[in-house]
């Protein structure tokens, strides 16, 4: 049963022209990452608030900070990192055959990537869902109203594979308009040769202030998408994808009990077993992943906390001004929670 399902989701990936990989590939990652000297993370090409470089190349991003905090986890340096751009078809391939390490690239979880693929998700880095973008001048105020709509968008992605379920299900036609990168996909609506841009909804509100009238465009209320995004490794490395999910599970951990980037030093004296065990101040929980123990105080003292990392790239520290909504602590009403370090 378990041959006739990975043959049918090599099928699947296939038609949607991802190839399937023969085998996955393992290895000590760890032992080859510190012989190097840095982390290889492959990133977007560029959507601001996720990953993006400034004009002195310099990354900034929830997804780059994932990988800052990596680099701190291991090295005790946030910048022992290098970042490798990646468009959406050579994603996949690059993580698999070892040019990155990770991929930390506003990438959606599906059972497809997961299974049939040679990859193991890591963790939810943000909870997104896809939506459209119109001009006001449309007067579109729901996606039901796009009937026969040309629409843009960045194709070898899932945002393809969803329009059609969603048109299809509301008996709407319409026509796809995509291409190789992001980039053009939006230049495309931005110069009229589509009536709508659809992506996740965090990067709508990106792309929108890219635009040469951003206040002439609008994003529709609905998603008709769940896209959980997050960071993928390699299978057959159970060591390095244990340090990449802790790594993000220290964060949101972080944020719950109240140490940040800010007070990280004075909450090594404090009598809390839960912060003491995330600092490395009880117990081994380092070591056991081959790191010091100081690993998670690592993180925090270079990066900050989940709460940190999301402010300052997507939230009100940051142009795009996103609400937390389901990304908020799950003792907040939103969906992030860690297992405890104990």
């Amino acid at each position: 049963m378990q041959r006739s399902l990975l043959l049918s989701l090599a099928g699947g990936l296939l038609a949607a022209g991802i190839a399937a990989p023969a085998t996955a590939a393992g290895g000590d990652t760890l032992a080859a990452v510190k012989a190097r000297g840095y982390v290889k993370c492959g990133v977007s090409e560029g959507l601001p608030g996720f990953s993006s470089p400034d004009e002195q190349g310099n990354w900034s991003g929830i997804d780059v900070d994932v990988c800052h905090a990596l680099a701190a986890a291991i090295f005790d340096d946030p910048n022992a990192v290098r970042f490798s751009p990646l468009n959406a078809k050579e994603r996949f391939t690059s993580l698999q055959s070892g040019e990155v390490d990770l991929l930390s690239r506003n990438t959606t979880i599906t059972i497809q990537r997961d299974v049939a693929l040679g990859l193991e998700f890591t963790g939810v880095t943000y909870y997104d869902g896809q939506g459209f973008m119109v001009r006001k001048a449309a007067g579109v105020t729901s996606a039901m109203g796009l009937d026969g709509a040309a629409i843009c968008t960045q194709s070898g992605t899932t945002t393809e594979l969803n329009v059609a379920d969603y048109f299809r299900a509301n008996g709407l036609t319409y026509t796809i308009v995509a291409y190789e990168k992001e980039a053009q996909a939006v230049s495309a609506y931005d110069d009229g040769r589509c009536d709508a841009y659809t992506t996740d909804q965090s990067g709508l509100y990106a792309q929108r202030n890219k635009l040469r009238n951003f206040d002439e465009h609008i994003i529709l209320p609905e998603l008709i998408s769940k896209e959980p995004l997050g960071p993928a490794v390699r299978q057959g490395d159970d060591n390095w994808e244990d340090i990449v999910r802790w790594t993000l599970y220290a964060m949101v951990n972080a944020e719950e009990l109240g140490v940040s980037s800010q007070n990280v030093a004075e909450m090594r004296r404090s009598e809390s077993p839960e912060i003491r065990r995330l600092l490395g101040e009880e117990g081994s929980f380092g070591e056991a992943m081959g790191l010091s123990n100081a690993w998670a105080l690592q993180i925090l003292r270079h990066v900050g906390n989940y709460g940190e990392i999301f402010d300052r790239n997507l939230g009100e520290g940051s142009p795009l001004k996103i609400e937390r909504g389901k990304n908020a602590l799950w003792t907040k009403g939103g969906l992030q929670y860690a297992p405890p370090i104990r």
